[in-house]
């Protein structure tokens, strides 16, 4: 794992060396295209294709510029300011299984020769030095959840696999959850068989893809690895789905919840802890009692302090919020959402904040969705632990109840914060966090509450549907 933050773009360069060999292999391979990506603040991959022939040239600081609007629509520099420039960092390099022409690589951001400090990536580098310097190095897993659609002969969006008459085209029956179905896999596999032979072939230890509870939803289970190279998996793949989807004449939402009666399209962080003195060992086990470590306990105590403040990051949409509900109405496959509702833990409790699973040693945030930005909630998790580490919090006793069916006054008995209600609340939180402010940095902490400020602004100010149906004729 790469623990180096680099104090100048140079320090960033790669040998001549490696560039050279890297060069050679791609051209072996038969790539064509390098597209060196930097991250947004919201998570979303941007880049400028050159030719493989260019690499050196990128790997350089010679490479393609950019404008500084492309990271935030909120820049805090304006046109006049010099060009940000990316970096790429080898060790995240893929050829593109879908078209082995591309091979795409992650890139760090820098400005007027310095790290950029509105770069995601970096903030995830820098967290992973801090906790390296510590003695420590965060492992992380996640399982990311997503719908494949497609267009009817009208152009709307429907669900890909779905049998059953569309709304309002003949009759349609209330239906079971979709989950673990045989009849949908099935149905699936074309689609579902060509991501699973490529994720195999890309080394991830893929375990299996699963039929999730909302119709047509799907989740990729793959194995774990250190924080940095798992933010970058999970910004490859979300482009990687896309892009199978295609050929397959579908496309892919990241949408938290797309309708009322749909579960939501989650993306659990699966985090641990080893030493790193002694690599391979996992410090939130303790071998002697075969239970959860003072390590594993202080790091939940910290993540549930900010708890707030991380869905801000971790649920980043106002549509996330309508997904984080115990019930729905209108629900396919029952009313019971299995979502987190409250800032709390508990042993395989999965209406809690954070579950201890039954199978593993990796703490388990269940408050996360598509929608992430994963460097900078990876980068939230870590910061977290480390805190409840140095200060050696204590998150209390688990809570080993349904959160679902817990009376307001047996949540005040066991002191339960409920998860923000809306994008408005946990920003509100987010803007006053100490820790938030820490990982972010100043700069891109500002920028990324009144990004999340404007969100919500704009969609306070809209007029929905439901407003319509509810009021137009009623008074």
């Amino acid at each position: 794992m790469t623990t180096n933050y680099p104090a100048s773009m140079q320090d960033a360069f790669p040998s001549k060396a490696r560039i050279a060999k890297t060069r050679a292999d791609l051209e072996k391979a038969g790539v064509k295209y390098v597209l060196s990506c930097w991250i947004d603040i919201l998570g979303s991959a941007k880049t400028k294709p050159v030719p493989v022939s260019e690499l050196e040239a990128i790997c350089t600081g010679k490479g393609p510029q950019f404008a500084v609007h492309s990271v935030t629509m909120f820049p805090e520099l304006g046109p006049a300011d010099p060009d940000q420039i990316p970096i790429p960092d080898l060790d995240s390099l893929q050829i593109a299984p879908w078209n082995r022409e591309y091979a795409i690589v992650m890139a760090d951001l820098f400005y007027e020769n310095e790290p950029y400090n509105v770069c995601p990536r970096l903030a995830l580098k820098r967290t992973v030095k801090a906790a390296a310097d510590a003695g420590f190095a965060f492992y992380a897993g996640l399982e990311p959840e997503f719908m494949v659609m497609k267009y009817n002969d009208q152009g709307q969006p429907v669900k890909a696999f779905d049998n059953d008459p569309e709304p309002g085209r003949g009759f349609r029956p209330r239906r079971q959850a979709f989950g673990y179905d045989l009849e949908f896999s099935l149905d699936a596999m074309p689609f579902l068989g060509e991501l699973i032979g490529i994720l195999n072939g890309m080394g991830w230890g893929m375990k299996n893809v699963v039929c999730e509870g909302a119709y047509s939803q799907f989740e990729i289970d793959f194995g774990y690895t250190d924080v940095l190279a798992m933010a970058d998996r999970f910004t490859f793949l979300r482009a990687l789905l896309k892009e199978v989807g295609k050929r397959h004449g579908c496309f892919i939402t990241y949408m938290p919840k797309p309708t009322q009666s749909d579960w939501r399209n989650g993306a659990h962080v699966n985090w641990s802890m080893q030493s790193v003195k002694k690599p391979g060992v996992n410090l939130f086990h303790d071998p002697k009692k075969d239970g959860w470590s003072d390590y594993a306990l202080q790091s939940i105590a910290g993540v549930l302090k900010h708890g707030v403040a991380m869905a801000a990051v971790n649920c980043s949409t106002v549509n996330s919020y309508k997904g984080l509900i115990g019930r729905a109405q209108e629900f396919e496959g029952g009313t019971v959402t299995w979502a987190p509702t409250h800032i709390t833990y508990g042993v395989n409790n999965r209406s809690a904040m954070l579950r201890l699973p039954q199978a593993r040693f990796a703490i388990e945030n269940r408050a996360v969705d598509m929608c992430v930005n994963p460097y900078l909630s990876l980068a939230m998790h870590a910061a977290a632990s480390l805190e409840g580490i140095r200060q050696k919090l204590d998150p209390g006793p688990a809570l080993n109840k349904s959160l679902y069916d817990m009376s307001p006054a047996d949540r005040a008995k066991y002191k339960v914060q409920p998860l923000p209600r809306n994008l408005n609340e946990a920003i509100t939180t987010f803007a006053g966090d100490s820790l938030a402010k820490d990982v972010f940095g100043p700069t891109m902490h500002k920028l990324y509450v009144r990004h999340k400020q404007d969100e919500w602004d704009r969609f306070h100010e809209t007029i929905t549907e439901w407003e319509q149906r509810e009021y137009l004729r009623f008074f």
